[in-house]
């Protein structure tokens, strides 16, 4: 591959490319323009969850609303004592020794099999990190990573499809999910709640236990922080290490650098290559946003589908070359280095400072050897979240 292409975008998705910075399209607003995407998610209690299968659930399912649905004040008070487990000092005290240890020994393991599918070497280092902060400790953590695989592994229901579920389609998806969401819950989530009711822990679980959360709550919670810190890291650090291996100034400069370097290159790969493609979100009240000097009116009820894959190349933001990895880029004030990969306002992805950190570490191991890639990746698209899916990465470490 030539230097031009490997530093660019890799999980270049069909169609695309040169769409309106907003659109409203059969009752759904279109918005891929950071300026737009930032205002409608931070708009304070305008709009509810709609993705991640949130309108599909039945109502009553649940008598206590995981955080995930929260939106307003219940959100922010739950939000603000769920933080603690996530913030950046929580993080390098408490889970530091635990990613340091794991990597490497799964990269000695590499080493000493001379390769190995990175695919799922980060899905089993990934899990056993997002037990530990979670709380999924008391089964085989191996088992439990191809369980909540299989459970991603589902078809989703889109919010913004202009083609109504039918009632048949419904049922189907909803069997689909049902049966993996089963073997989760009895293998994995109820000996976690066993445990942590007779001995509770620094965990979420033992947190909700605490609140007095119910066994439904509790279980899309789990299945919510499992996908945020297993699915969704485990992507990413495919995704690094093809750009890596793909770009030899890169890897030579994020091998040589200080930590907050890395960091810079790592949220740069992160701003290129979003993990959750699409956020969507239903209006709960009227409200304005502007792009470009143009202001849109939002209705109550109206669906908005922000794409955060077009958000994240803006040129408006991010400047010239947008699908170019340029670290450190110089970006407008208040816009983080990964643009809007880890959304933006009350629903901001809380794992942030977790995801990174836990990706440099096994990635400074793993590229303190040779590395080389064996055969070229699949790159796929997850409807769970609305993102790529990079499967039988193969690299040979010696």
């Amino acid at each position: 591959m030539s230097a031009e292409t490997s530093c660019r975008r890799i999980s270049v998705k069909p169609g695309e490319a040169d769409s309106p910075r907003v659109e409203r399209v059969d009752g759904v607003w279109r918005v891929r323009s950071t300026e737009a995407v930032r205002q409608i998610l931070r708009e304070r209690d305008a709009t509810a969850q709609a993705g991640f299968n949130s309108e599909s659930i039945p109502e009553g399912t649940m008598a206590d609303e995981p955080i995930l649905f929260m939106d307003g004040e219940p959100h922010r008070q739950q939000r603000s004592k769920i933080a603690r487990y996530f913030a950046p000092k929580t993080v390098a005290a408490r889970y530091r020794d635990l990613m340091e240890s794991r990597a490497d020994a799964l990269v000695a393991e590499m080493v000493a099999d001379g390769q190995a599918r990175l695919d799922d070497v980060s899905l089993r280092y990934s899990t056993e990190v997002a037990a530990q902060v979670i709380g999924l400790t008391d089964s085989r953590i191996d088992r439990m990573a191809r369980r909540l695989e299989r459970l991603f592994d589902q078809p989703s229901f889109d919010p913004a499809s202009s083609e109504p579920e039918g009632r048949v389609a419904s049922a189907v998806r909803q069997f689909r999910g049902s049966v993996p969401m089963l073997w989760f819950y009895l293998w994995d989530v109820r000996p976690a709640i066993r445990e942590r009711r007779k001995a509770p822990q620094e965990d979420v679980i033992s947190h909700l236990l605490k609140e007095g959360y119910g066994i439904p709550a509790i279980l899309i919670e789990c299945v919510t922080y499992g996908a945020a810190g297993m699915a969704t890291t485990r992507e990413f650090i495919s995704m690094a290490t093809l750009h890596l291996l793909r770009d030899d100034a890169l890897r030579a400069r994020y091998v040589q650098a200080d930590e907050p370097e890395r960091y810079a290159i790592l949220h740069e790969i992160l701003r290129l290559e979003p993990i959750v493609g699409h956020l969507y979100r239903r209006a709960q009240r009227g409200f304005s946003f502007t792009d470009g000097g143009h202001t849109y009116t939002v209705e109550p009820g109206d669906l908005l589908d922000l794409f955060i894959r077009q958000a994240n190349a803006d040129p408006a933001t991010v400047g010239e070359a947008p699908l170019d990895l340029c670290p450190a880029r110089p970006l407008p004030r208040g816009i983080g280095p990964e643009v809007m990969s880890f959304g933006d306002g009350p629903h901001k992805c809380p794992g942030n400072a977790l995801a990174i950190q836990e990706t440099d570490i096994l990635l400074t191991r793993l590229f303190a050897h040779r590395v080389t890639m064996l055969r070229e990746p699949q790159l796929g698209w997850d409807d769970i979240i609305s993102g790529y899916a990079l499967r039988d990465v193969a690299v040979a470490v010696g």
